[in-house]
């Protein structure tokens, strides 16, 4: 993994150079990235909880499926191979929701999120993920109000923002 070839990318999400990952981690420059966000037909939403062998972010709860975009892919190609690589499956109504920019909060990562519907089961990636779980938006909710330090920091900024386009019901 930390030796992919990833896409230096500008303030504007233009292509400069290509760079190996653990070089861009390490310099702090700007590239690309997928989360994907699975919900059921339940409407609760499957996390994923980091293996321990992770860089970074180890043993955190994050968002279903996530992963840098390769060196020349698109944002668009990346979210499918993602679902594939980490939880097994394909969704065929995947659909991007927002565009995160690329600052410290978010590893300098101009971060496109998707939405997608699945029951599972999946096979999880073992080199990426130690369990994952289904949850109900209301009690993502609440563990994100209250800053839950079992999450990664993006998952929580993603999860405010989707809240913004996709408000609680009754709220």
């Amino acid at each position: 993994m930390s030796n992919e070839l990833l896409d230096v990318v500008d303030e504007l999400d233009c292509i400069l150079e290509q760079r190996p990952r653990q070089e861009i981690h390490a310099s702090g420059r700007r590239h690309r990235a997928v989360h994907i966000l699975v919900f059921n037909d339940r409407d609760q939403l499957f996390l994923q909880k980091r293996s321990m062998l992770k860089d970074l972010n180890k043993g955190l709860w994050d968002t279903s499926a996530a992963g840098h975009v390769d060196a020349g892919e698109t944002y668009d190609d990346c979210a499918p191979r993602e679902l594939e690589e980490e939880l097994g499956v394909a969704a065929a109504d995947l659909k991007a929701l927002f565009k995160l920019e690329a600052c410290p909060e978010v590893g300098m990562e101009f971060i496109q999120v998707y939405q997608a519907r699945h029951n599972g089961p999946f096979q999880l990636a073992a080199d990426e993920i130690d369990e994952g779980g289904w949850f109900p938006p209301t009690a993502i909710d609440d563990r994100v109000a209250k800053d839950d330090p079992t999450m990664t920091e993006t998952f929580k900024i993603i999860w405010r923002r989707y809240r913004q386009i996709v408000p609680p019901a009754g709220g």
